[in-house]
């Protein structure tokens, strides 16, 4: 990269446009569009880096978008391992049933569902 600034100005608002397309992706739950993005992201600043700006207001503008664009990422995967273990609890609660004896003592009835199909004439 040269140390042209038109570049420079060209790489920042190419990345400002990635940071909303990434914004819009997280607020619609598009995580395939958000792999898709990170790999010209990474490129983006890469070349932001090598080209050697400095900082400025439009760098402060984009740290500010990838800080924003960082914690709805990190709402996003906290929800993902929110469901996760829920799926899981359930899938326990399919295979085991937890009861108490008279002595209040926890038995665990461990079971199989059988999905069986019967066909009748």
């Amino acid at each position: 990269m040269t140390d042209d600034p038109n570049d420079t100005q060209i790489l920042i608002d190419r990345l400002d446009q990635l940071l909303e397309e990434e914004r819009r992706a997280l607020l619609v739950g598009d995580l395939d569009g958000i792999g898709a993005l990170l790999t010209a992201k990474e490129a983006l600043i890469d070349a932001l880096n090598a080209a050697g700006h400095a900082g400025g207001a439009e760098i402060g503008a984009l740290h500010g978008k990838v800080i924003r664009n960082q914690a709805l990422l990190d709402g996003a995967l906290q929800g993902i391992r929110r469901v996760a273990g829920r799926m899981a609890a359930f899938r326990k609660i399919r295979r085991t049933l937890e009861t108490y004896d008279e002595s209040g003592r926890k038995t665990v009835l461990q079971g199989e569902i059988v999905h069986e199909f019967e066909k009748r004439a």
